[in-house]
């Protein structure tokens, strides 16, 4: 069955590569038309031609790091259940309270994450979550139930920092440097890409120093050091930028009033109600997948326990399969990439996922399985661009940490409750209800997103000010 799993491996690199070709020989025509436009524009209205400058710095500052953080994070992907389950010997009812903890910590902690992220600094945050997420390793290397708790919580907290302060500094310096929306979505295509190859990488890694260590702390361990340089890169080479109130310190630690705001925002607005409830749905069920693959297609398959999954190739697989969800969103945008594009591929791609994760539940074939956890992992690749640019083009600067926060919070109740349900006795019955979910986020997607969209008027138009 190892041979099998290769084979996968092999035929998807493959087509990833045709597929990236294809694709940066559509950008390349793209680019070039765009850049003798936007040089003709600019010589006219005599503005200076810097701006393809900046966005390759833009592009080259975020990428570096974004590269370092995502492998560290994507090296720990393959052995978390497996070490928690196999080497320390927890039951599975232990191992999903320790998932839990994780997610509780990030659930509570995310909103005052984005708040403290606009308030006092983007790079700041970014720098305290390569240590928060180092500690997290340590502690993970420690056979020690209290101190794995402990390492769930940072965990938690560095999850919430990972996924609303980096793409607030993101966005927050594209909109500095007056770079309009396709340069963004740009940025956001390439940065997915990136990722699928980093936790290509990251999977054949794990997988490496696994066989070599003999152990399952090794990944956490390389982790820990990739942390450590993705700290001296961005305290090298960012720059920092705030919300709104930018660095006044305020009497209220917790930041409560300004949540208030952030939170009537949210409900004045049926868009951005969707699109916290996409991300609920989406997410959840993304993290849920985290805790189910292995043991779903451990129960699919024939050999095992006698024949040990590969579970490093299985999870580069997924990342291929990702990568090439995130190369088909850039085909998709190259010629148009407006707000109703990404809201009906925002649809879209709850659709398919939510149909990828019924055909799992259905089949009891390892191989239909693991086929349709790729379809899935394909659709992730799609969705994190597709996201981030209606997040940015929907959300205003003043609360873009605090408002991409605060959607986590109805996300990580969501993965506790399925969580505490007995994911181990209901596996099937967690993938459906997932399922479910992301059927009726495809729905309202399409319903509200859509349909509003050409009427939308965003707070930062194309992130061009006035």
């Amino acid at each position: 069955m190892v041979g099998f799993y290769e084979l996968q491996l092999i035929l998807l690199v493959s087509s990833c590569l045709i597929f990236l070709f294809l694709e940066r020989h559509v950008s390349r025509r793209k680019e070039l038309k765009e850049k003798d436009l936007h040089a003709a524009e600019r010589l006219e209205n005599g503005e200076p031609t810097a701006s393809h400058n900046s966005l390759a710095t833009l592009t080259r500052q975020y990428l570096i790091v974004y590269a370092i953080v995502m492998g560290a994070d994507w090296l720990q992907g393959p052995y978390v259940y497996s070490l928690y389950r196999e080497q320390y010997g927890l039951s599975e009812r232990m191992v999903a309270i320790l998932f839990v903890t994780g997610f509780m910590s990030a659930g509570l902690t995310a909103p005052l994450m984005g708040v403290w992220a606009d308030q006092h600094g983007r790079k700041k945050l970014c720098l305290a979550f390569c240590l928060t997420y180092t500690f997290t390793c340590c502690c993970i290397t420690i056979p020690y139930l209290p101190i794995l708790l402990l390492g769930r919580v940072c965990g938690g907290i560095s999850t919430s920092i990972l996924y609303s302060a980096f793409e607030s500094w993101l966005v927050s310096s594209a909109g500095a440097l007056a770079l309009p929306s396709t340069d963004l979505s740009t940025i956001f295509g390439r940065a997915t890409l990136v990722n699928g190859f980093v936790a290509t990488g990251a999977g054949v890694a794990s997988n490496q120093l696994v066989t070599l260590t003999n152990s399952f702390t090794s990944p956490f361990v390389a982790s820990g050091v990739l942390l450590l340089l993705a700290y001296l890169v961005i305290r090298a080479s960012w720059g920092e930028n705030f919300g709104g109130g930018g660095t006044t310190p305020g009497k209220d630690l917790f930041q409560l009033k300004r949540l208030g705001q952030a939170w009537r925002i949210v409900k004045d607005d049926p868009m951005l109600l969707v699109i916290g409830l996409t991300q609920t749905c989406f997410e959840g069920s993304m993290y849920l997948f985290v805790f189910l693959w292995v043991p779903s297609l451990q129960e699919a398959s024939p050999t095992f326990p006698t024949i040990a999954l590969p579970l490093g190739y299985i999870f580069s697989s997924f990342m291929i399969s990702m990568m090439l969800g995130s190369l088909l969103y850039s085909v998709v945008t190259t010629q148009s990439g407006g707000l109703t594009v990404h809201a009906k591929l925002s649809s879209l791609v709850c659709a398919f996922a939510a149909l990828a994760l019924a055909i799992s539940v259905r089949s009891e074939s390892e191989r239909v399985r693991f086929w349709a956890f790729c379809a899935f992992e394909a659709c992730v690749g799609m969705y994190y661009p597709v996201q981030g640019m209606l997040r940015g083009t929907l959300i205003s600067n003043e609360h873009r940490a605090t408002l991409s926060s605060l959607f986590r919070v109805p996300l990580n109740v969501f993965v506790v409750v399925s969580l505490m349900t007995g994911v181990s006795s209901a596996r099937n019955a967690v993938l459906s209800a997932s399922s479910l979910m992301l059927a009726f986020s495809a729905l309202m997607t399409a319903f509200v997103v859509v349909a509003r969209a050409d009427d939308h008027v965003s707070p930062e138009t194309s992130l061009r000010p006035e």
